[in-house]
This record gives C-alpha cells, sequence and structure tokens, in this order.
C-alpha cells in the first residue's frame, strides 16, 4: 500500500472528522454509560489517553478500569476505520490525529500517555 504525505487539506478534514466523532460519541444513547463511566474513571485516576486515539487502564487501576478501557477502544477503533475509509487514508493517521485532540482537551490531573509510553499527569 503507498502511503501520501497528509496535506493540511487533509488534515483539517481529519481533524474535523475526528471531532464530529466525538460528538456523535457523546449524543448516542447506547454510548452514554460507557462515556459517563469513562469520564469517572479519568477523574479518579485509573484511565488515560494515548497518543493513538485509544485509551489505556492507568498501572494499579482495577480489573472494571481495564474491562472499561476495551470497550471504549473498540467503539473508538470502529468509527476510526470508518473516518479512515471514508478520506481515503491509513488508519493510524486517524488515530495519530484525534490522540492528539484527545490528549490536548485533557483536563489538567488527569493521565496521558506520552510518546514514549509513559503514563503522567497532564
Amino acid at each position: 500500500m503507498t502511503t501520501h504525505p497528509i496535506t493540511r487539506r487533509r488534515f483539517n478534514r481529519l481533524a474535523l472528522s475526528a471531532m464530529a466523532a466525538g460528538l456523535l460519541a457523546s449524543t448516542l444513547p447506547s454510548l452514554a454509560f460507557a462515556q459517563d463511566a469513562l469520564a469517572a474513571a479519568k477523574a479518579a485516576g485509573q484511565i488515560g489517553e494515548r497518543p493513538d486515539g485509544l485509551v489505556g487502564a492507568v498501572p494499579g487501576a482495577p480489573a472494571t478500569a481495564q474491562a472499561l478501557a476495551e470497550q471504549v477502544n473498540a467503539q473508538r477503533l470502529a468509527r476510526y476505520r470508518e473516518i479512515a475509509k471514508g478520506n481515503g487514508t491509513a488508519l493510524d493517521k486517524v488515530q495519530a490525529v484525534a490522540g492528539q485532540q484527545l490528549i490536548e482537551r485533557t483536563p489538567a490531573g488527569q493521565f496521558v500517555m506520552t510518546a514514549a509510553g509513559q503514563w503522567q499527569r497532564k
């Protein structure tokens, strides 16, 4: 598969698509519970955002946090695949844009994963 450099226009389209995905996820009733649980787990320091647009359980978090992270990640990956297909771009590019935006929007005091794979409080 040939990869193309990401242009500013395509980056902006991906960014808008990722934001739309976030808005869509927050409005669907089937996802509302997962989003509420995710917000609570993030606030409790059990789950954090990763650079790949997914979430992860912070070391020492209970097993329920890991299960929640897996549920949220399955939903996010499905949406990221749709965005990638719709824009004719690679999945990892969509994930990178979403990850950057999600980390930027993470409130101070919550966990984020660095590019080196280390958890830190923002």
